[in-house]
């Protein structure tokens, strides 16, 4: 067990450990009553964590991240959750698949048919922790999607992802994010705990390389958002500030640096920097997007370092808990355990919702819940991270790590 300058770490301790647990059966519970769609899909919440029935569109990501989490609540031996993964695969295949042309749409009975990496990096990812759980359709669903990412949207000349097409995979534009590359990543390196095949792990450590060994750290380990088609970095870009906002995104380096460290556990240590990189894409975010005053990490920074969009969203904070914790375990760094401590402090007093249940989705400056961004219950992908990544051994990914924790002890 690792011991800290103050004792034992939070997470080696019973009632941690058990209030980790609490948190995540709350947020599954939450969900689970609620979001099955008999017509198909799942229903979004509202505030108060109710049924949206007036909105007919049925989102690509929602129906992915639920059955990706959902697989997960299954491995735990949560009663209820096959069934959320029983009808969000259903829901992949019959719903959101488009049978003509091909690939998975972003909206379903919704205006935006477009074609994004990002969305189909979550059907990947959802498929290959539903294997994991045992689901009997998730071979053919990574075959599916896996020839689609490979044949559309992955470039072997420069070893990273197109970001969109229409419906006719035509190019929407010469765009290029490492947000849709990021998802990419933890899609491959999913598929290669769930298949066993190393094509996807190589495919992972390509993307990785370009993006934060050579990129991030050629500016400093921050993460360059934007690029164009040759992906070289476009500091002028401005698109939507909920998905693709001017500047960096301090959440994306935390998210980073736990995903290097799991390639690194994974095999990939052997490539020789991901440690590092890991180690400095996490301090680098804590130094820059931490508010030093009232805490939270700030939504978006400029090209200098300052805070553009103030607003502290529940996203980065899950993911700086789980990467406090993933790093922890893989060094041994008292830092982590430190800034893991302060962070939970944090959302306990201003994004846990104590009310409703689950999280704020976002806060203002005076760290009052608004909606700027996003409104009702956010989903439960991040919040997952910060409540069952510390509870395991950061050995992979969370859905393996979860198998392996279910699995019999041999010898």
């Amino acid at each position: 067990m690792t011991e800290t300058s103050s004792g034992l770490a939070w997470r080696n301790r019973p009632h941690h450990r058990a209030w980790l647990v609490q948190q995540a059966m709350t947020i599954f519970e939450q969900f689970q009553s609620a979001v099955i769609d008999p017509a198909g899909g799942f229903f979004s919440l509202d505030d108060q964590a109710r049924p949206r029935r007036d909105d007919p569109v049925r989102e690509l990501l929602t129906s992915a991240r639920l059955v990706h989490s959902f697989s997960i609540a299954q491995m735990m031996g949560q009663p209820g959750a096959a069934n959320i993964v029983d009808h969000g695969m259903d829901a992949l295949w019959n719903l959101h698949r488009d049978q003509s042309t091909g690939g998975y749409p972003w909206e379903t009975r919704g205006s935006n048919t477009s074609r994004q990496a990002y969305g189909h990096a979550f059907v990947l990812l959802a498929a290959s922790s539903a294997k994991m759980a045992g689901h009997p359709d998730a071979d053919r669903l990574i075959a599916d999607v896996t020839g689609i990412m490979v044949d559309k949207f992955w470039d072997p000349d420069l070893g990273a992802m197109a970001e969109e097409f229409d419906a006719d995979w035509r190019p929407l534009s010469n765009y290029r994010g490492q947000n849709a590359n990021m998802h990419s990543v933890e899609a491959f390196m999913g598929a290669f705990e769930a298949t066993g095949d190393s094509n996807y792990l190589g495919m992972a450590e390509r993307i990785a390389t370009r993006l934060i060994h050579h990129v991030a750290r050629s500016h400093d380990w921050h993460v360059i958002e934007h690029f164009d088609r040759h992906w070289v970095p476009d500091t002028v870009y401005r698109g939507s500030d909920m998905f693709r906002p001017f500047g960096t995104t301090p959440g994306h380096s935390l998210q980073w640096s736990r995903q290097i460290a799991q390639l690194d556990a994974l095999g990939s240590g052997r490539l020789g920097w991901t440690m590092d990189a890991a180690r400095c894409l996490f301090k680098q975010a804590i130094t820059d997007g931490w508010d030093k005053d009232q805490g939270g990490f700030y939504y978006t920074l400029d090209y200098d370092n300052q805070p553009l969009i103030r607003d502290r969203l529940w996203w980065p904070v899950c993911e700086a808990i789980a990467a406090s914790a993933y790093l922890h375990v893989r060094t041994e760094d008292a830092v982590f355990e430190t800034w893991y401590r302060k962070v939970w402090d944090w959302a306990d007093r201003y994004m846990l919702d104590h009310r409703i249940g689950g999280w704020h989705g976002e806060l203002n400056d005076r760290l009052v819940p608004h909606s700027r961004f996003f409104s009702g219950k956010t989903d439960i992908y991040h919040a997952l991270h910060a409540c069952l990544v510390p509870l395991l051994p950061a050995r992979g990914g969370l859905a393996a790590m979860t198998k392996m924790a279910a699995s019999p002890t041999v010898g």
